[in-house]
């Protein structure tokens, strides 16, 4: 009986570290503050791109056709996630001219969660299997 009880408090122990690091993880990984539903396409220059964990960043000036240039904040996925879909971290530099399909941020700030990204030569990368599809092109 005692192993039972034993038994048992262990893996209450383990469920509950499991919990500890599970709520950290979820709350960090949330895309609850962009809006999947409703993405759009913006295209401009890059004026920052910073690769480093635990997401990179790129920074630009523009907006959607015909809008007037804001400076935008986009976030993507980590440098890791990144590099296994094929991204290098000296692809994207200050200067380029890109387009961006993104989830925009839901308070209405320039700012989004990348989706997909067309490079100035062409070629086009996502941002990893956890930010989910471009869903316009």
């Amino acid at each position: 009986m005692k192993a039972s009880v034993a038994g048992g408090l262990c893996a209450a122990a383990i469920a509950a570290l499991v919990a500890a690091f599970a709520l950290p993880a979820a709350a960090h990984h949330s895309f609850a503050m962009f809006d999947n539903d409703h993405q759009i396409k913006i295209s401009g220059t890059v004026s920052k791109f910073d690769w480093a964990n635990p997401h990179i960043y790129i920074f630009l000036t523009g907006g959607a056709v015909g809008a007037a240039p804001k400076e935008w904040t986009i976030e993507g996925a980590s440098p890791g996630i990144l590099n296994r879909n094929g991204w290098k971290f000296n692809m994207v530099k200050p200067g380029d001219k890109v387009i961006l399909i993104i989830a925009p941020i839901r308070s209405g700030e320039s700012a989004g969660l990348l989706k997909e990204i067309t490079l100035p030569d062409g070629r086009v990368f996502n941002n990893g299997g956890f930010a989910g599809p471009a869903t316009i092109h």
